[in-house]
């Protein structure tokens, strides 16, 4: 199994997962055109892909997902909430996706978690395939319990180190935009994520993958700073999904 990033930030998300046969999608926070770019730069086609799935609403996350799906006639996997919100317009062929109920596309088995999110009905997944499992954990304000228990063990993990704090309180964000990212439906802080780490399994983790930053609020140095001493200052396992250049291929031995 392998995974990479199109793009990671408040300017569009999507990332690839690909278990050997099948290839999704996992939110496209890109137009049509720039998603395709983005996926040219992987020898990749839409077309290529058996389905794109999305997480939850936000513009950041869905900007072209109903454009690539009715282009491309891609099934679309999303919860009911998520599709009533109304920002993914006419889907070709969709398919609800019930939290915590395991769904299979071709042979990859995935299981979507509720997160704690502001939107109507907020998701992540993990990916099974191989004997091997990645969990893509973005978009979250604090971490559960319920989320620790459904990502514990993963061998790899693409997760949220959108802010941190002190560059949040500090920055240019209003009060209430402050509030709500920092907030417990908000974004996952580089601390946070620190602290979750240890709760999921580190000595099984193979491959880290920081991903969400913030452009005002978060800079990769700082999420290293905060990560890489859980790891004995051995960084080698952690990278950093940009919003430009996203992140290249990321094999699961």
């Amino acid at each position: 199994m392998r995974f990479a990033s199109l793009g990671s930030g408040s300017k569009g998300n999507a990332t690839l997962v690909c278990d050997g046969e099948t290839r999704v999608l996992v939110d496209c926070g890109f137009g049509m055109r720039e998603a395709e770019k983005r996926l040219a730069r992987f020898d990749l086609h839409p077309a290529q892909l058996d389905a794109i799935l999305v997480s939850h609403e936000h513009g950041d996350h869905v900007r072209g997902v109903g454009a690539l799906a009715r282009r491309y006639r891609l099934p679309v996997y999303l919860t009911p909430g998520t599709m009533r919100s109304g920002r993914l317009g006419t889907l070709p062929h969709h398919h609800w996706v019930t939290p915590q109920q395991r769904f299979v596309i071709n042979g990859l088995e995935i299981d979507p978690v509720t997160v704690p999110h502001d939107a109507c009905e907020p998701v992540q997944f993990r990916f099974h395939a191989h004997g091997r499992s990645l969990g893509v954990l973005t978009d979250l304000g604090h971490p559960s319990a319920h989320v620790a228990e459904a990502f514990h063990g993963c061998d790899a993990l693409v997760l949220e180190c959108n802010h941190d704090v002190q560059m949040l309180a500090e920055g240019p964000y209003p009060a209430s935009l402050k509030r709500r990212v920092g907030g417990d439906w908000g974004h996952l802080a580089n601390v946070q994520a620190a602290a979750l780490l240890p709760r999921l399994g580190l000595d099984r983790l193979q491959r880290i993958v920081c991903s969400h930053l913030s452009e005002h609020n978060n800079c990769p140095e700082r999420v290293l700073d905060t990560l890489t001493p859980l790891l004995d200052g051995d960084d080698s396992r952690l990278s950093v999904a940009a919003q430009d250049h996203g992140l290249a291929w990321q094999r699961i031995a």
